[in-house]
């Protein structure tokens, strides 16, 4: 006790000194050395999952023009580049100087990571001082070229070493497959979205009727825990969406009532479009998901059920049957803005830079999620990704620029006409009618979870709900949640007239997520 005592006063005394001058401590750094009972609760308030991505400082090509900013170490910061060819090679290489000074305190450090389009490297400073960085050779004539004219890309970990290894601490439950994994994706979205996630009364799985579900009837779904429950809350931070799956309703021509599904895992593990029988789709949910699911049903409203031609319908899901999930359009559909779709301190040059990481660690990754989209957009063939960039900016396209041009429907890629969860139920979507007479100006591919259910297509009158809807629940939703214990919430539900060329230009930042009209 004494010793915990005498800690409790240290601090008080060292955070004295940081309010006068430089202190030996920070208080934070001496948070590692304090018990656990006292240092997690203060590291976990202080740090968070999003400490993890980088904030980008800026390029420095030349010894000319230094690049100087603050970090969250030292505040006094400059950085230039200067070509050598130590190397003897024919392009040579490169040595970046990073001077750093005014460090807040004794013990503080600096955590960078450094990015060209064909590499990716990473330092940490604590000593004030100039410090070098040496690019040996440059990988070939592209990345000489690139380097000259636009740079070496510099990221700051604003957290510094201490907050991000906490943050790591904290990403890694998000994917736990545990009621921690649960609690911590439940936190996140509380936090950084304002989720409320209210306890629904027992029982949480709905005697439903299927007869009362028709064709084209949406299913919103939201996964919080183990793998897929990471990446939904992942997905949901950066969309806005409040689910991260869908599915959607048919019924055959004798009554059957069948799922359409863009990422139902097969035998081998692989995420493929599948049709399959209500039963059989339905019991899975309920007992071999382990993932936890929230399961909601959004009838369509009666004139769009009119509206809807199930035999296109049918005729489109079967087309599409058996071929892989919609990877290659999938983060295209969040990004249409410059700058403003991406949660600080996320932006283009982050996620440039973590394309370049995943480039070298999963090439065969980085094909399917984004080389394929970039060439479609530069009308190109087979550039990976340093070539994209290399090419884009050739001809005068910043690469934020060029993640901004919107995806098309009738894309075919090389395996395949691509489709997300949810792409792939608006494309039924356009094919079934809903979206005439302006069906030929929509891409459904510009769509995340949410522009699909704020579209004004669904139920709007809860009197018209089947009888079993939430009957044992006394907040009464404007749709039928059928599964989970917490209360969906899907704001702006069925508020969104649709209007040409939706979606391809909208803004979508936290907490809000508030989006220009007409966009």
């Amino acid at each position: 006790m004494k010793k915990l005592v005498f800690l409790f006063l240290l601090s008080l005394l060292l955070l004295f000194l940081s309010n006068n001058n430089k202190a030996p401590f920070r208080p934070l750094d001496l948070l590692p050395f304090l018990p656990p009972a006292i240092s997690l609760p203060l590291l976990q308030s202080l740090h968070s999952a999003v400490d993890l991505l980088p904030s980008f400082v800026g390029s420095v090509a030349s010894a000319e023009n230094k690049l100087q900013w603050k970090g969250a170490c030292f505040y006094q910061n400059q950085a230039w580049l200067e070509f050598h060819n130590q190397s003897l090679t024919q392009f040579g290489g490169g040595t970046l100087h990073i001077k750093v000074n005014k460090a807040h305190s004794w013990t503080c450090m600096d955590l960078y990571v450094f990015a060209t389009p064909y590499q990716i490297t990473w330092d940490y400073y604590f000593i004030s001082r100039e410090h070098t960085l040496n690019f040996k050779q440059w990988v070939n004539q592209k990345e000489y070229e690139f380097v000259k004219h636009n740079g070496v890309s510099i990221f700051l970990m604003q957290s510094g070493m201490l907050g991000t290894l906490k943050a790591m601490w904290d990403v890694f439950p998000l994917f736990s497959n545990s009621g921690w994994g649960e609690s911590s994706n439940l936190a996140f979205l509380k936090k950084h979205m304002g989720a409320t996630f209210e306890d629904r009364p027992e029982p949480w799985v709905s005697e439903l009727n299927p007869d009362d579900i028709h064709s084209g009837d949406f299913l919103a779904i939201s996964k919080i825990k183990g793998r897929w429950g990471g990446f939904e809350t992942l997905e949901k931070w950066v969309t806005g969406a409040y689910a991260g799956h869908t599915a959607v309703c048919l019924k055959d021509s004798d009554g059957k009532l069948w799922v359409g599904e863009s990422g139902h895992e097969n035998e081998e593990g692989e995420d493929i479009i599948v049709v399959m029988p209500w039963e059989e789709w339905w019991q899975f949910e309920q007992t071999q998901d382990d993932s936890d699911p929230h399961i909601a049903l959004l009838p369509l409203h009666p004139d769009m059920r009119k509206k809807f031609n199930e035999t296109a319908a049918w005729e489109y899901a079967k087309s599409m049957s058996g071929y892989p999930y919609g990877y290659h359009n999938m983060i295209f559909s969040w990004i249409d803005t410059l700058s403003d779709n991406y949660p600080p301190p996320l932006d283009a040059h982050v996620v440039a830079s973590v394309m370049t990481m995943w480039s070298h660690i999963q090439p065969a990754y980085a094909a399917n999620m984004w080389n394929e989209a970039l060439n479609k957009r530069l009308n190109t063939t087979g550039l990976d990704l340093p070539d994209v960039i290399v090419e884009s900016e050739r001809r005068g396209i910043s690469f934020e620029k060029l993640l901004t041009i919107p995806e098309k429907d009738d894309w075919v890629y090389s395996d395949g006409k691509s489709t997300s969860c949810v792409v792939f139920i608006l494309e039924m979507y356009k094919v079934a009618g809903l979206f005439d007479p302006i069906a030929s100006s929509i891409q459904a591919t510009e769509f995340t979870i949410k522009d699909a259910y704020s579209l004004n297509f669904f139920e709007n009158n809860m009197t018209r709900l089947p009888d079993w809807c939430n009957k044992d629940d006394s907040v009464k939703m404007p749709y039928c949640q059928i599964l989970g214990k917490y209360r969906m919430e899907l704001p702006d539900y069925n508020t969104m007239q649709p209007y040409p060329h939706m979606n391809e230009k909208c803004a979508s930042l936290p907490p809000d997520y508030l989006r220009d009209d007409y966009c």
